[in-house]
């Protein structure tokens, strides 16, 4: 019987210890109640109680979501759309979270859709569109302000969806098909654009490049005619020098020929006639003779007497002279007068 009763109290003892022993998780806290009355929060790992007059109730503290089920919303522009989203909380005082509010998932879900429903209903159906962070910023600062009396803190708020009516859809499809021929119009007439004015560029860069080819050719026949011409010039100039030589050395040698050979005034008179011929071959249009052309005269009709046979008119040619016409021999010769003043 002794050791009955000592089991029974053994069996007793573990249970109770059981009982007494709770653990904590590191993402949970504890909230302890004694006799229904709030005794403290427990952190986590090992704690104990009394059982039977102790409670421990865990509080999850990790980032929980709860999502909002769609409803439809007027905009301001009196549209009916279908808006849902998600709100992303975590629990920063499990005391405040259990004793505050009595199902905080309804009321958080309640309160998100009508502050959804307000910012909505404020902005017109483009804008709520184009303006999903603005509504999820604002969102979330309404939701965290009225939730923090509730030992919660909103971390974001995502909006899932705006679902307008199906004949709105139609119209923005419509809208957007209308801006994109728009866009191709504009981008293809830009396309044409560009292209012309590439085009007239070119046009204008070959015409450019055309008239400096034209340009540089010019020069270049000038430059080229223009030296040709100093190359003529040259080669006249250096001509005229050789053959002005020549002929100076011509006469240079001609005249010591006369010298050595002792050639009489006769000789020297047919060398001046000779020179004077070549002075009066017809190219000329002025002709000037020289002052001592009436000494010239008498010398040659003093040859004249010299070269004739007896009392005959006959004239022997002399040293290779040509025999003069009869109508041009000279007979009594007198001195010419002075023709200076004349010429």
């Amino acid at each position: 019987m002794p050791q009955i009763v000592i089991a029974i109290i053994v069996i007793v003892m573990v249970l109770v210890l059981v009982r007494a022993v709770r653990i904590v998780r590191p993402y949970q806290r504890g909230l302890v109640e004694r006799l229904g009355r709030y005794k403290d929060t427990r952190s986590p790992g090992f704690n104990l109680i009394i059982p039977a007059v102790d409670t421990l109730q865990l509080i999850d503290m990790r980032e929980q979501v709860v999502d909002v089920p769609p409803q439809e919303v007027i905009t301001e522009d009196n549209v009916v759309v279908s808006v849902d989203a998600v709100v992303y909380y975590e629990a920063t005082d499990p005391q405040r979270l259990v004793y505050n509010v009595a199902d905080f998932l309804t009321a958080i879900t309640k309160l998100a859709q009508t502050n959804l429903r307000n910012l909505i209903g404020d902005l017109e159906l483009d804008k709520a569109l184009t303006s999903r962070d603005e509504i999820n910023t604002r969102l979330r600062e309404v939701l965290d302000e009225a939730t923090d009396k509730w030992g919660v803190r909103v971390v974001r708020v995502e909006i899932q969806r705006i679902d307008p009516p199906a004949e709105v859809v139609d119209a923005m499809h419509a809208q957007m098909r209308a801006e994109r021929d728009r866009r191709a119009t504009v981008t293809e007439a830009n396309g044409y654009r560009e292209a012309a004015i590439a085009r007239a560029n070119g046009e204008k860069e070959a015409s450019i490049l055309a008239a400096e080819g034209r340009k540089q050719a010019a020069i270049l026949d000038s430059e080229g005619e223009a030296h040709a011409i100093e190359l003529r010039a040259e080669a006249d100039k250096l001509r005229l020098q050789r053959t002005g030589e020549g002929a100076g050395e011509g006469a240079k040698a001609r005249l010591l020929g006369i010298r050595e050979a002792a050639a009489d005034q006769a000789v020297l008179t047919v060398e001046y006639l000779a020179a004077l011929e070549k002075i009066g071959d017809g190219r000329a249009t002025k002709l000037v003779i020289p002052a001592e052309f009436g000494g010239l005269l008498g010398t040659l009709k003093a040859m004249t007497e010299v070269v004739q046979d007896g009392d005959t008119d006959e004239v022997r040619p002399r040293d290779g002279l040509p025999i003069p016409d009869p109508s041009e021999r000279v007979h009594d010769l007198a001195a010419p007068p002075d023709t200076r003043d004349r010429w």
